[in-house]
């Protein structure tokens, strides 16, 4: 099963940090993935450039809004993402417990919505419906990066 971990930080904490110490969190990261990926739970993962660059997109009654940074107002921001396999969400925590930037941020760990699975809230389990439903209209290259849509076994990427 897949789970997308999302990595939250502090501007503040991470503008902080002296080289050297900014040098063995990024190190320590990218050993990390690293291991993740000799063991085969590595499937992608990014930074994000700060909430400075970001903007935040709405349509509302066919009007499209766009305000700078993020969504919310908080301190912590969402500064990058992993996403990984794991056997069930235990292993997924286990893992991503040993992320050295969750020593000074936050890791999100979330259940891909997968269309082969079957979700546990109603809501989940609503929308992979509606993805089986109307998943068939994609163009096979489309339905092969799209994860919540079922693929036929010669599409899917090895």
């Amino acid at each position: 099963m897949k789970y997308l971990c999302l990595v939250y930080h502090e501007e503040a904490k991470l503008g902080a940090l002296s080289a050297r110490e900014m040098d063995d969190l990024v190190g320590g990261c990218i050993d990390w993935v690293g291991e993740l990926d000799k063991n085969g739970h590595h499937v992608l993962s990014a930074g994000l450039q700060t909430v400075a660059t970001a903007a935040t997109v709405r349509n509302r009654g066919g009007k499209t809004s766009v305000t700078d940074g993020p969504f919310a107002e908080t301190k912590e921001f969402l500064s990058g993402f992993m996403l990984i396999n794991a056997r069930d969400l235990n292993e997924a925590i286990q893992l991503v417990s040993k992320f050295p930037g969750a020593h000074i941020g936050s890791v999100e760990v979330r259940p891909v919505l997968e269309a082969d699975e079957e979700p546990a809230g109603s809501l989940d389990r609503a929308i992979a419906a509606a993805f089986r439903r109307n998943g068939s209209g994609l163009a096979p290259d489309a339905a092969s990066r799209l994860a919540s849509v079922p693929q036929s076994a010669p599409e899917r990427a090895g």
